[in-house]
C-alpha cells in the first residue's frame, strides 16, 4: 500500500524540480537579455537639487528617468538656508547635483566644491549664461542670482540640465532632448502670455515694490521699475531708515500697491505700508508673490510656469 504513495511523491518532486529549472533558466535568460540590452531596464538617476524651482525644472526634463530630491521646499529662503546633516547625505548620495549658482545658495558653496572633488557631477544651472546677460547688483560686481524671473535665462538653465542628463545617461539622450524641446515651447508660450497681460498696465504704473530685490530680471524684461526695502540678499535686516526713505518715494509718486513674498516674512512690507499711510497716501498690499521659491508640489503654483503665471496675474490685478 505504501509503494504507490512513494512513487507519486517521486513524480511530484520531479515535476517541481523541472519547473524550478525552467524558472531559473528563464530568469538567467532575462538577466542576460538585460545585460545585452541595457535600454530594456534602467535605474533612475538620483538627483539632488537646491531650490524647488530647480526641482521642477529637472523633473520636467528628466521625466521618468530621474528621481529628484529637493532640499528646499515652498517658502524657503535660499539666501539664509543652511543644509542639515540629512541634506549633506542627500548631496553625497546623488549621481548629479543641480544648483542655481551666482551665490544664491551662499551657505553651501564649500559643500558643492568638496562633493565635486569626490567625483559627483555638480552643475550650476546658470553656468552657461553669458555675463553680459546678467544684471550687476553692486560695486563688488555681484550678479543678481534670481535668473528664473527672466524666461529667456531660464531657457538657458533648462539646456544645462538637459546636457547634464545626456552626458550622464547617453542611452536616453533622445528622451531628454524631446522633453527639453517640449518644455522650451511651454516657456515660449508663458512669455507670450506674460507680455499680453502686462500690456494692460499703463507704463507709468509699472512699479513693483517688494521686500527684497528679487525681481530685477522681471523688471528688465517686462518694463517694470523694481523698488525694494532690502538688496538682492536677505542676509541682513532692513532698517528703519530704508523703510522711511522708500515710504517717502512711494508717497510722492502715488504708487498703488505693495507686494509680499512667500519666502520672506511680511513684517517689513507691513511696516512700509504703515509708514506710507502715515504720510497720507492710501496704499494696499496687492497680493503675495513667489520670489525665491515656488509653491506646494501638486498645485498649479508648485510649478515654475504656474508660479510665474500667478505672479503676473497678481501684479496685473493690483496695478492696472
Amino acid at each position: 500500500m505504501k509503494k504507490p504513495i512513494l512513487v507519486g511523491t517521486i513524480v511530484i518532486v520531479a515535476i517541481l524540480i523541472g519547473i524550478s529549472a525552467i524558472f531559473v533558466q528563464n530568469n538567467d535568460d532575462a538577466k542576460i537579455n538585460d545585460i545585452e540590452n541595457p535600454d530594456s531596464y534602467s535605474e533612475k538617476i538620483a538627483i539632488t537639487t537646491t531650490t524647488n524651482v530647480i526641482t521642477d525644472l529637472v523633473e520636467n526634463i528628466g521625466g521618468d528617468h530621474v528621481s529628484v530630491t529637493g532640499l528646499m521646499g515652498p517658502g524657503i529662503d535660499p539666501h539664509l538656508y543652511r543644509p542639515s546633516a540629512s541634506d549633506v547625505k542627500s548631496l553625497q548620495n546623488a549621481d548629479i547635483i543641480f544648483y542655481n549658482g551666482l551665490d544664491l545658495e551662499g551657505k553651501m558653496g564649500d559643500i558643492f566644491v568638496k562633493i565635486g572633488r569626490e567625483g559627483t557631477s555638480v552643475l550650476a544651472v546658470s553656468e552657461n549664461i553669458p555675463p553680459e546677460s546678467l544684471l550687476i547688483l553692486d560695486a563688488n560686481g555681484n550678479f543678481d542670482p534670481h535668473i528664473w524671473w527672466d524666461v529667456e535665462l531660464w531657457t538657458e538653465a533648462a539646456k544645462v540640465v538637459a546636457t547634464g542628463l545626456k552626458e550622464y545617461d547617453p542611452n536616453n539622450s533622445e528622451n531628454y532632448e524631446k522633453n527639453l524641446l517640449e518644455y522650451l515651447n511651454q516657456l515660449d508660450s508663458l512669455n507670450s502670455n506674460n507680455l499680453n497681460k502686462i500690456n494692460s498696465i499703463p507704463s507709468e504704473q509699472r512699479v513693483l515694490v517688494t521686500a527684497h530685490d528679487a525681481f530685477q530680471y522681471f523688471g528688465h524684461t517686462y518694463g517694470f521699475e523694481e523698488l525694494a526695502i532690502q538688496g538682492w540678499s536677505t542676509d541682513s535686516e532692513a532698517g528703519i531708515k530704508e523703510i522711511q526713505n522708500l515710504a517717502d518715494e512711494i508717497s510722492k509718486r502715488k504708487i498703488k500697491a505693495l507686494f509680499v513674498e512667500t519666502s520672506i516674512s511680511p513684517a517689513t512690507i507691513e511696516a512700509l505700508k504703515a509708514a506710507v499711510q502715515d504720510k497720507g497716501h492710501d496704499i494696499v498690499i496687492g497680493g503675495e508673490l513667489f520670489s525665491d521659491a515656488i509653491g506646494e508640489k501638486g498645485t498649479a503654483e508648485g510649478t515654475y510656469i504656474g508660479a510665474f503665471t500667478h505672479n503676473i496675474d497678481t501684479i496685473v490685478k493690483a496695478l492696472k
